[in-house]
């Protein structure tokens, strides 16, 4: 059906924008929460997070295996709700399996390609300051931004959320 990707920075507002999207379509919503808490602090987001979604809507939690939990909700009348693209890729990137990142990567753009449903994906511009000093931070900004342009040129629209403000740059 379609896609969208809504980037942004920390607290810029896409979260948001993405949960009044996936409401204003009127199909069922799967939201497909990507954290993994792994600290208090996170936990304290996570539940925030919770707290702001309808309760009808349908939360599942996948860290890894996103392109797989999407096909399983790719229905003609269902709203796929990612959030967030940012935690998925350090979740990849963090993994034993170095090529889980390639493959997976891969099985999101190809799922994108094949949509019945709604999908709205959210993640964090994080590329828009210096290069990071350490090894792992260079290559999550690298990996990150290569997947954003992949994901771009798949969807329909890609929205730039600052300060709560939405700035098309697609669609």
């Amino acid at each position: 059906m379609s896609a969208s990707l809504i980037l942004g920075g920390v607290k810029s507002g896409k979260s948001r924008l993405a949960e009044q999207q996936a409401l204003d379509s009127g199909l069922t919503v799967s939201y497909i929460a990507t954290a993994h808490a792994g600290d208090k602090e996170m936990q304290q987001r996570i539940s925030h997070h919770q707290q702001s979604r309808p309760s009808h809507w349908q939360t599942i939690e996948e860290p890894l295996h996103l392109a797989a939990m999407i096909q399983q909700h790719n229905h003609p009348k269902h709203c796929v709700l990612v959030d967030c693209l940012t935690l998925w890729l350090t979740n990849l990137l963090l993994h034993q399996d170095d090529k889980l990142l390639k493959s997976e990567i891969d099985a999101l753009v190809n799922t994108i390609k094949a949509l019945d449903c709604t999908l709205i994906m959210v993640s964090n511009e994080t590329n828009m300051g210096i290069v990071p000093v350490g090894e792992l931070s260079r290559r999550y900004c690298d990996e990150i931004g290569l997947l954003h342009q992949q994901l771009a040129q798949q969807c329909d629209s890609v929205i730039l959320t600052i300060a709560g403000l939405p700035h098309i740059l697609k669609g």
